[in-house]
């Protein structure tokens, strides 16, 4: 992914920040159709580029069908990513939606997530049912807000910023200009 190849090419601190991409979404989800009614969206073009972004980049991706809630999944990863290994919560969960349309409003189905990438399901199940982690996905849809970002992937540094799948060339164009050093 484009976002490793930073790590390893330039001497910085990636930091996600969670995004309410359609929070109004319900727990059980909704299917794509759904979202976009009432909207002059060609769903099968979309899903065109999206498998074309993807293979390009070199991520799996499987034809979506629904879209779910996500804030829990949000929650989860901000806890992960204290826990020793734990940013591999954002792999995980991106292959549980994007591939394999996992509904990550489904507690049951975060533990699992959690799970399989090493991390303690009983305290992914504590943080997810005790909401403990709420407040810093508050925090962090309030960011995005401030820097009024309307889209993901989005990519900050310091007070500038772009908005979508870019190329390599483009993040890494960002970074220099940001003032990071590479790696030696």
């Amino acid at each position: 992914m484009r976002i490793d190849r930073i790590r390893e090419t330039f001497d910085l601190e990636v930091k996600f920040t969670q995004f309410p991409l359609h929070p109004e979404t319900p727990p059980e989800g909704m299917t794509l159709e759904q979202l976009f009614s009432g909207r002059s969206f060609d769903l099968e073009a979309a899903q065109e580029r999206l498998v074309a972004l993807m293979a390009e980049q070199g991520l799996p991706y499987g034809r979506r069908t629904h879209t779910y809630n996500s804030r829990l999944a949000q929650e989860l990863a901000k806890w992960a990513e204290i826990q020793p290994g734990g940013e591999s919560i954002h792999d995980a969960l991106f292959r549980a939606y994007f591939v394999d349309g996992v509904n990550l409003a489904r507690v049951d189905k975060l533990v699992q997530i959690a799970g399989s990438v090493g991390l303690s399901e009983e305290g992914a199940r504590e943080v997810l049912e005790s909401r403990s982690f709420a407040a810093s996905v508050d925090g962090d849809w309030r960011r995005a807000s401030e820097l009024s970002i309307t889209g993901v992937p989005t990519f900050v540094i310091n007070d500038r910023g772009i908005v979508g799948a870019q190329p390599y060339d483009t993040l890494e164009q960002l970074v220099t200009e940001s003032g990071a050093e590479r790696r030696p």
